[in-house]
């Protein structure tokens, strides 16, 4: 078994990331911003929000954060985001999620034109990644594992991948990436029957589905690449999907949880900022 190493990945990236921002800086005078407007008290989504400001300022991109209550309105949060859609000195926006439930979530993010959607998530971008377009923003979890594959040569072409999980943001973006890729891809979930035949098939095993542990090693055939993207916090630790102590003795590689997929994940959305962005100087 093979432990991939998410920080030492991200770490690599973002020094990538860091040395193209400062160089068009140099050539262009240009300055990447990234806009992230949170709404309520959400504990998780406030640290993650203060993880991505310190994480635009390691690579030299411009962070504003946007705080409001709880009890905005949605004409109020509306407002905000068609301002900061139309301000052309923000390159990226970013409406972290859940928002509060009075809210109309799909009503405001369908505000995000895709060429500032850096969390990859509007009809257009989704779209494109369907027509295996490079010129979507694509998601940023399923793009972090697909660098990750990348980084540790993990072989794809011809190999059965499934996916655990059918979500808009992890799920479905994975499976498309992962046939773009050249995977045979099958995608699983809660209304998937005999579940266990069909992981203990899988070449690469990607498992986001939020529930601790869910992934024990008789779901696993030996020598699987197994990637875990599940985040669950129980009695104030953070617990993958995927039964680690069991699955690391029949994989070939695995991700941890902490610190596998998830330091990716902002790793992508610097990325889709500065792709956002350059490709804006460049028209």
């Amino acid at each position: 078994m093979r432990l991939i190493d998410g920080k030492l990945v991200a770490k690599a990236i973002r020094e990538e990331i860091k040395q193209k921002v400062a160089e068009a800086y140099e050539l262009y005078g240009k300055r990447f911003s990234l806009t992230v407007i949170i709404a309520g008290e959400d504990s998780a989504s406030q640290i993650y929000v203060r993880n991505k400001g310190k994480a635009c300022e390691e690579v030299g991109i411009i962070s504003d954060t946007v705080v409001l209550p709880e009890s905005v309105s949605q004409e109020e949060i509306e407002k905000i985001v068609t301002e900061k859609v139309k301000d052309e000195n923000v390159d990226g926006i970013l409406v972290q999620l859940p928002l509060p439930r009075h809210l109309d979530e799909k009503r405001i993010l369908k505000l995000i034109p895709p060429e500032k959607d850096v969390d990859g998530f509007s009809d257009s971008n989704v779209g494109r990644l369907t027509l295996f377009s490079d010129d979507a923003l694509y998601s940023c979890t399923p793009h972090g594992i697909i660098k990750l594959l990348e980084y540790y040569d993990i072989p794809l072409k011809g190999k059965h991948a499934v996916v655990i999980g059918r979500s808009n943001i992890v799920g479905k973006p994975m499976a498309l990436m992962l046939l773009k890729n050249d995977c045979t891809v099958t995608i699983c979930h809660s209304k998937t029957e005999n579940l266990a035949e069909i992981t203990r098939t899988a070449d690469i095993l990607v498992c986001a589905v939020g529930k601790k542990g869910f992934v024990t090693a008789d779901m696993v055939k030996d020598g699987a690449v197994v990637i875990d993207a599940g985040i669950n916090r129980v009695d104030g630790k953070i617990y993958g999907d995927v039964d680690f102590d069991e699955v690391n003795q029949k994989a070939s590689y695995i991700t941890p949880v902490p610190g596998g997929v998830g330091p990716m994940t902002i790793t992508m959305l610097l990325y889709n900022t500065y792709l956002a962005g350059i490709r804006k100087v460049n028209k």
